[in-house]
């Protein structure tokens, strides 16, 4: 099964990380985070809406680790100042994702993660959108099933299967959002 790191990015956005989350628990492949990328997604969270409850957060954090197997990446801190990208301060999500031994990295961004800097260690950089694409055209009824689950949790509001895609598309998975168009009667 493909080991796929989710940087704070794809975990920041709920409607993003419901998605992966119920992949992950479909066993389309298997979602890894660090603590670290925990603290990341929770502190701009609330940065960019400071009326959000700490706490509450923190219990989404408890549930996610509690609900995906085998989630936490950890020992990776000693690899850090060893590795060098544009941006110093994601040198932790790439070695959470060497330590985790990941196939992909997941983060919108993309230029953060250049390739020769993480192809000698056989990780590729994916953004959502396409890796989402990729899952859905590797196991497109599990994939409806999963999204099928998450809209069906969503209660306030509820979603219709046009404004539940809309949202996707607005959380910048509008390739997603149109494979999934083709298949409304299943979500």
């Amino acid at each position: 099964m493909t080991r796929v790191l989710l940087d704070a990015n794809v975990l920041y956005p709920a409607p993003i990380r419901d998605v992966f989350l119920q992949l992950a628990a479909s066993d389309v492949f298997q979602a890894k985070w660090t603590a670290d990328i925990h603290r990341e997604w929770i502190e701009a969270l609330l940065r960019n809406e400071p009326h959000r409850d700490r706490a509450a957060l923190q219990r989404t954090r408890d549930l996610m680790d509690r609900a995906t197997r085998d989630c936490l990446v950890t020992g990776y801190e000693t690899l850090v100042p060893t590795l060098d990208l544009p941006d110093p301060d994601d040198r932790h999500v790439l070695a959470a994702a060497i330590a985790g031994r990941c196939d992909v990295i997941v983060t919108s961004n993309l230029r953060h993660f250049p390739n020769a800097a993480v192809e000698p260690f056989g990780i590729d950089v994916r953004h959502p959108d396409e890796f989402l694409c990729d899952c859905f055209d590797l196991a497109p009824g599990a994939f409806r099933e999963a999204i099928r689950k998450v809209r069906g949790r969503l209660k306030k509001p509820p979603f219709t299967v046009r404004e539940y895609l809309d949202n996707l598309s607005r959380q910048g998975l509008a390739a997603t959002a149109a494979k999934l168009e083709r298949f409304s009667a299943d979500i």
